[in-house]
């Protein structure tokens, strides 16, 4: 089997506020077709012009090559080293950042080739699911007033979501007001639900653990990027001091980053998105953490249901799968563009278990989105 061609896919909703922190207003996919018919597809977490020139552009030299050119001709089972091929092809432009986005997306697509070439999902090719459903929590940024918080609680409620993670927006400016909006959280969830906080990167050390002790009575599950992505030393005094579980991941590329945010930062929860951090090949390594620590391994999850799907994938081969992540923003591109959509039942999603990622794009409504 060989690659003929990688095709990059730019959606973009009509209208985008670029002051919202919110993935959901665009999306870049990748259909990776062969010369046997098998068309894998994939996501990047990114700026999808940007991601779409990273595919098509006339390779400069050795070290900063267009990734389409890289592949095509190769073959596509041969996963690993296709990724060290293009982790080296992009490494005047690269190592880092839109870079690893792109070689993300084309990564999960090359598992999906894989899975479908073999008949089987992609998380038996990852070792085998432990559980067959995965209960997904409800993701939304924090809104500006209590008001909204409580409409976007009761709907999470109504809908039947077991948690509820409100970030970004206002918080980090008043921690008083931050108080506010988490107690409007809570008391429309009530008490079986779990509430997570995600702080947009928003404070330091100290007034992340000042808004800790103000909300301690409203049980948060746990508190999301408090700082700075590097911030490595001030996640290791967080964390051991936190009354909560510390998360942080989003941002970060390849396995190393993880393995400090373990052992340096001292995080509870690591949260690797799939659509950046390296695909499949790096979430693998990822998932050894959780063999060597007590760290809890939940993915980053804002964008279209191809992540959704990758990502059930992934948490279902973990050893302690707990949560994924599931926008509740309100955009067409995060159930829209499947042919089947995803159906949440008692808080929970099925793994897909078709071959390969086990889902199609509805080519319908990939088109209205769709930026030539």
């Amino acid at each position: 089997m060989k690659i003929t061609d990688v095709e990059p896919i730019v959606l973009r909703l009509p209208q985008v506020d670029t002051a919202r922190a919110d993935g959901t207003q665009d999306a870049f996919l990748v259909r990776v077709h062969t010369d046997e018919g098998i068309v894998g597809l994939g996501e990047a977490d990114t700026a999808p012009l940007l991601a779409r020139t990273i595919v098509e552009m006339p390779s400069s030299h050795s070290l900063a090559r267009g990734l389409r050119e890289v592949l095509v001709g190769e073959d596509p089972l041969q996963v690993d080293r296709l990724w060290q091929t293009m982790f080296h092809a992009s490494d005047h432009y690269g190592r880092r950042g839109a870079a690893l986005h792109v070689m993300s997306a084309i990564d999960i697509a090359l598992w999906d080739i894989a899975g479908k070439a073999a008949g089987v999902p992609v998380s038996d090719l990852l070792g085998g699911r432990r559980i067959a459903e995965i209960g997904v929590y409800a993701s939304e940024v924090m809104p500006a007033t209590p008001d909204e918080v409580r409409r976007i609680a009761a709907a999470a409620v109504e809908s039947g979501y077991g948690a509820l993670k409100l970030g970004w927006g206002p918080l980090g400016r008043d921690l008083a007001y931050d108080e506010t909006l988490v107690r409007a959280a809570r008391a429309e969830l009530g008490p079986d639900r779990a509430l997570m906080l995600d702080g947009g990167r928003a404070y330091t050390v100290k007034r992340a653990l000042e808004l800790l002790r103000r909300v301690e009575e409203h049980d948060l599950y746990w508190f999301e990027e408090a700082l700075q992505p590097d911030d490595l030393d001030g996640y290791a005094q967080l964390a051991p001091a936190a009354s909560v579980r510390i998360a942080a991941g989003e941002a970060d590329e390849t396995f190393a980053p993880f393995r400090a945010l373990v052992e340096r930062g001292r995080l509870d929860v690591v949260q690797p998105d799939l659509a950046r951090c390296g695909g499949f090949t790096v979430a693998r390594q990822i998932a050894l953490l959780e063999r060597s620590s007590s760290v809890e391994i939940v993915p980053h999850c804002f964008s279209s249901g191809v992540l959704v799907a990758a990502s059930l994938h992934f948490v279902s081969t973990l050893d302690r799968p707990t949560w994924c992540e599931y926008s509740v923003a309100q955009s067409p591109l995060v159930n829209g563009i499947l042919r089947k959509p995803f159906a949440l039942q008692d808080g929970r999603l099925a793994v897909p278990d078709g071959p390969g990622l086990g889902i199609e794009l509805d080519d319908t409504a990939v088109s209205l989105y769709r930026v030539e």
